[in-house]
Order: structure tokens, then sequence, then C-alpha cells
């Protein structure tokens, strides 16, 4: 991905020595057409298209901002009302997820929404240990967290 990238660059900064014309508007031009060179030469180069994995960094900030606001929404139905119906828990995750950026980076999107609480990783890291202030069915936080943020992080990573 890197050497495609940088690929990509070298082409966009050639474009703009070819053109004489030093403006941003010269570098994107030739960094989108550097960008359809790579698409077009794809099969020469090792691994995926690096724009598959922008897309999916892409995505998986916009989900992280949806879940955010939902979380925030949520919370703050909950403790509008006068009895405050919270039911705090702490579960586990199993997690599929094998490198510890990867792990660390779950953690973090877990704990940045409100509501929930990254508290304790398993010592062999398959194992995330979450607090919930409102926590209903167990196997519905799971699925959720597994199919919104896990899912998105292995397609940023494979």
């Amino acid at each position: 991905m890197a050497f495609q990238m940088m690929i990509n660059f070298l082409i966009a900064f050639l474009w703009m020595f070819l053109t004489v014309s030093f403006n941003a508007s010269t570098f994107i031009v030739g960094f989108l057409l550097g960008a359809l060179m790579l698409w077009i030469t794809k099969g020469f180069f090792p691994g995926r298209f690096y724009m598959h994995r922008v897309w999916a960094v892409i995505c998986l900030i916009g989900l992280f901002f949806k879940e955010l606001i939902s979380a925030n929404i949520q919370v703050l139905l909950l403790i509008v009302q006068p009895k405050m119906p919270i039911k705090p828990a702490i579960f586990a995750l199993p997690i599929v997820l094998e490198k510890d950026w990867e792990i660390t980076l779950l953690s973090s999107l877990i704990t940045l929404t409100p509501g929930t609480l990254v508290i304790d990783v398993s010592e062999d890291s398959k194992t995330l240990y979450i607090h919930a202030l409102n926590y209903g069915d167990a196997d519905e936080a799971i699925d959720s967290i597994k199919n919104t943020f896990e899912k998105a992080i292995q397609e940023v990573s494979r």
C-alpha cells in the first residue's frame, strides 16, 4: 500500500513539473491521473489497490461518528429520565483481531463511545472486558460491536 501511494504522489509531482504549474489543482489532477494509472496496472503490484484501504478508513471514521452520535442520544435519554433506569454491567467480548494496533483501535473506539468503557484485555488478547452503562442483552451487545467496529477494522487491516 505504501509503495503504491508513494508512486501516486511521484506521478502527481511529475505531472506538476511537466505542466509547469505548481498549484493545488494541478497536483490534484496529477494525483487523480496517477490513481487511474495505478488502478489500470494494479495487477503488477502485490496486494490490493491502496484506494480500497483508504475507502475502508473513511468508512470506519464515518461509522465511528454515526455510533458516537447515536450513543450520545441514548445516554442523554437515559440521564434526563427522573428515575434514570440504567443497568450497568461488565461483559466479555471475544474478538478475532490479532495485531496489537487493531485491538488498541477497537478498544479506543469502544471507550470513546459514550456509555461503554473497555476495562481490560485478556492475557491472550482474545477477549475485551467492557463496562456498559445500560446493559440489555449480552448477545445483542456483542453482535453490535462485532458487526460494526470489529468488522470495519478488519476491512481496513486486511
